[in-house]
């Protein structure tokens, strides 16, 4: 049977009909919130306190003076406590907007829908979203959105309420206390982290924040920087908060590499770091850092780059003390876009730096930590009580910096100069007392929020000299960075 003038039959089925739901779902929304922003305003509510700590939170992981935008900015407060050089915030009720624009007006504020953003990619170096994805039609839609603008240094930082505070939550708007809500999505810690991983974007890490919602002289702060970091109490936390950026890729130009070698005592081992550094990128330098040796290790090293030909090499000598002194001085002499370390003692092999190499060019890690606790080590590379403290610290080390990082002293370390640039600035705020150089790059990486990754290596015996490791003296400066990194990362 024929159709006149309607083609084949199936062509009606096969159109696409919009489905209505999605924009139904959006307009109930956008009324009710314009509602809610037309009779709260900045009415003081229970939730103040609540509202008070997630501005704490955010302003540590947010990076400083950046170009931030908010989706669901609402009146635009926690966007303004950011203090960002360029501060965006989209909604899609006027009423929020209408308030945002009056409150602050160093800030751009846009009407639109966080499923459809009207913004190019690259734009921003974070994107936050707060309390958002809770109130969403299509969660992984707009976290599409959001890796569309993302490029692999924007960190992108969301939280959402937890599943625990469902039933008093209801209480809280039952009773007056709080604005009134819609049906909400009440997403767990896992589903957040798979709808992440669908819209293409790399968690990085997550945890919770704020026990007690309510402001209470000594009790709040114990319970929202103290207790929720501890179990059992973390499982009662009012949100989960998690950063992540987007996945792995390559960058377009071939890097250039610095390899800076601290060398103290270790002239019998100039001759073979030079032999045995390998080429990578773009050219690879060797920096030595020299560090007042009883033997003739300066003088080694200017004699073998005076006989070596056609390798870019150079040594300096240092004016104070300790590993992280030659480290910070070889960074700032060095020239390359990717910065290693190489212990002059060679226990870690030369030929494992490109591994180091090739995760942070692929973009796989943003910072490379080695591990020697993965492989069997050689006989003699490490005493047992020295394996058991370093087991011990990566734990400690690991639940303060919200990543895993297995072996903090491995002396086998590999970033990007930008990012070691913004550490260094940043270096007031955990002090410089870091005889090792680990934890200064170790902890300014975790505060910058990047992806760290640990790389596993074969850890071999010493064969020239001794080691410069004080086993009492430095397991007591462990501690107490591990007490400061705690106070400046964890109980904040």
């Amino acid at each position: 049977m024929r159709h006149e003038g309607k083609g084949p039959a199936s062509s009606l089925s096969d159109a696409a009909i919009p489905d209505p739901a999605p924009e139904r779902y959006r307009a109930a929304r956008r009324d009710h919130w314009n509602r809610v922003h037309a009779a709260w305003g900045h009415r003081r509510t229970a939730a103040a306190g609540y509202h008070q700590r997630l501005r704490q939170v955010f302003a540590q992981v947010v990076p400083s003076h950046g170009r931030v935008l908010e989706i669901g900015c609402g009146q635009g407060d926690l966007l303004a406590a950011l203090r960002p050089r360029l501060g965006v915030g989209v909604d899609f009720s006027r009423e929020a907007l209408s308030s945002a624009g009056a409150a602050h007006r160093n800030l751009l504020f846009v009407e639109a829908d966080g499923h459809s953003l009207p913004f190019r990619p690259g734009a921003f170096d974070a994107i936050i979203l707060s309390d958002l994805v809770n109130d969403l039609w299509d969660v992984q839609r707009v976290l599409e959105e959001v890796r569309r603008l993302a490029t692999g240094r924007t960190r992108v930082i969301l939280n959402c309420y937890s599943r625990v505070w469902e039933a008093p939550l209801r209480v809280l708007k039952a009773l007056g206390l709080s604005p009134p809500l819609l049906t909400q999505n009440w997403l767990t810690a896992g589903d957040v982290a798979s709808l992440l991983r669908l819209a293409g974007l790399d968690l990085i890490r997550h945890w919770e924040e704020v026990l007690l919602p309510i402001r209470l002289p000594v009790v709040e702060p114990l319970a929202n920087r103290v207790l929720v970091r501890m179990w059992p109490f973390y499982f009662a936390a009012v949100s989960n908060f998690f950063v992540a950026r987007s996945e792995a890729s390559p960058e377009s130009a071939l890097p250039t590499v610095s390899v800076v070698v601290p060398a103290r005592n270790e002239a019998g081992r100039v001759q073979e770091i030079i032999e045995r550094v390998p080429d990578m990128g773009l050219w690879t330098e060797v920096i030595f850092v020299e560090g007042h040796s009883r033997d003739n290790t300066l003088e080694t090293i200017r004699d073998a780059i005076a006989a070596t030909a056609g390798r870019r090499l150079s040594v300096y000598q240092q004016s104070g003390e300790g590993k992280g002194d030659a480290v910070r001085l070889g960074f700032e002499r060095s020239s390359g876009d990717i910065l290693m370390i190489l212990d002059a003692d060679l226990t870690v092999a030369p030929e494992e730096l490109p591994r180091f190499y090739e995760a942070v060019r692929t973009g796989k890690g943003e910072f490379a930590n080695g591990v020697r606790l993965v492989y069997p080590m050689e006989q003699e590379a490490m005493q047992a009580a020295n394996l058991i403290a370093n087991r011990a610290f990566g734990w400690i080390f690991s639940w303060i910096m919200g990543q895993p990082v297995r072996d903090t002293l491995c002396g086998t370390k590999v970033l990007w100069r930008r990012d070691y640039d913004e550490i260094a600035a940043n270096r007031h705020v955990f002090g410089d007392f870091d005889p090792f150089g680990d934890f200064d790059l170790l902890f300014g990486a975790a505060r910058l929020q990047r992806r760290i990754i640990d790389i596993p290596v074969r850890y071999r015996e010493r064969t020239y000299g001794t080691t410069n490791i004080r086993r009492w003296r430095h397991g007591v400066l462990l501690a107490r960075m591990a007490l400061v990194g705690a106070r400046r990362l964890k109980f904040v």
